[in-house]
């Protein structure tokens, strides 16, 4: 231990302490990603539902997720704008409120709770085809 001590102290020139950092293997890509937003009326693309993990976890909105809400994540359109999500595939479709927002560098229209991914009939698929229409900030009747 000693010796290496010596040794590192003579290669760098000040001691262990002026070593410079060891880069990782995994090293990550310093630019951030850049959030595709989308705020056309009408908009198709894959949707996909939220895992589990996020039961209980606070939304970007500030409110807390449940997988029982119809509820949405989406990227750019505000927060509280009502959707209407129409699986293409079955014509099955249903109202979700925009609480979240993607990942940036998820390209997918929408994220959808599994009550919502049940009620549109591709939870077992885990994603699917979707027609999304902005329905505005009132709740659709």
């Amino acid at each position: 231990m000693i010796r290496l001590l010596i040794v590192c102290s003579l290669f760098f020139g000040q001691g262990v302490a002026a070593a410079p950092a060891v880069r990782s293997v995994r090293s990550h890509d310093p630019t951030p990603a850049k959030r595709v937003v989308n705020l056309q009326k009408v908009q198709y693309g894959t949707a996909s539902y939220y895992s589990n993990k996020f039961e209980g976890k606070k939304t970007a909105n500030g409110e807390v997720f449940h997988q029982k809400n119809m509820t949405c994540a989406h990227n750019g359109l505000p927060f509280g704008t009502w959707l209407k999500v129409t699986n293409r595939k079955n014509g099955k479709w249903a109202y979700f409120r925009v609480t979240d927002r993607l990942h940036a560098k998820n390209h997918r229209v929408v994220d959808l709770t599994t009550t919502g991914a049940k009620k549109l009939g591709y939870y077992k698929k885990g994603l699917t085809n979707v027609k999304v229409e902005v329905m505005g900030k009132k709740m659709p009747e």
